[in-house]
């Protein structure tokens, strides 16, 4: 079995409904749910219905032996705002990496202000050590917010994942995997690999390229984040599940 229909196999079982559902119960709470729940739920519904849709028809036309076509529908996968490439790509980046344009440290409620999201911090780490803002429009209001743990060697970045992608990441064979932060889906990718960034107008800035250590990824409230550094696959969601 190709690793495409593992890993489709793999994210129907998420998928699976009790059998009957209970709708009477669905309905009455649906009716009765603050307005921002409801629609967060349905969003959730909607996207989990589309992915399902996805699952039965790629697991239908790519039978054992379809490897070159699915290879081609899973060289490309974007996901939270961070496009991650399965197929080879070239070798990874060497020297020393330019940080992300315009990026500059500031205290936490200075970085608070540049963006337009709520910075999170995770209660398994608590304040980091540097907070970082990047990429600013023309009104001063940046893109991107890092924080900085283990000096320098644990970063956790955080941006407005309904904007075009901002990372660009090039996974050499198997490697990224699904997984779950509080009950929804999230990206795992358990090894080093190129990572760029990939400025407003849509270019990957190639003097931004290194080598990323293991990232999880997710999404919670639009917001996008990426967790990297010497960790596990549990220790990663042990820390996105508790940001605060």
């Amino acid at each position: 079995m190709d690793d495409l229909e593992r890993e489709l196999r793999d994210l129907a079982d998420w998928l699976q409904t009790p059998d009957p559902p209970d709708v009477t119960a669905r309905v009455r709470a649906r009716l009765t749910a603050p307005v921002r729940g409801r629609w967060r739920a349905g969003r959730r519904r909607r996207w989990r219905f589309l992915v399902a849709v996805l699952v039965a028809v790629l697991v239908a036309v790519l039978p054992p032996g379809r490897a070159a076509i699915a290879d081609a529908v899973a060289g490309l996968l974007r996901f939270a705002g961070i496009t991650i490439i399965t197929s080879p790509g070239p070798a990874p980046p060497t020297g020393n990496p330019s940080p992300l344009p315009e990026q500059r440290p500031a205290a936490l409620v200075e970085a608070q202000r540049k963006v337009n999201f709520p910075i999170r911090l995770p209660a398994k780490l608590g304040p980091p050590e540097q907070v970082l803002v990047a990429d600013p429009d023309p009104t001063g209001t940046c893109r991107v917010a890092t924080l900085l743990y283990r000096g320098g060697a644990l970063r956790i970045d955080a941006f407005d994942g309904r904007l075009d992608p901002a990372f660009q990441k090039q996974v050499g064979g198997p490697g990224a995997e699904w997984v779950e932060v509080d009950g929804d889906f999230a990206i795992w990718i358990g090894g080093p690999h190129a990572v760029a960034y990939v400025d407003r107008t849509g270019t990957v800035r190639v003097e931004t390229a290194r080598l990323a250590a293991s990232t999880l990824i997710w999404q919670e409230a639009g917001v996008s984040y990426r967790l990297e550094g010497d960790l596990t696959m549990p220790e990663a969601i042990e820390i996105a599940s508790s940001l605060d």
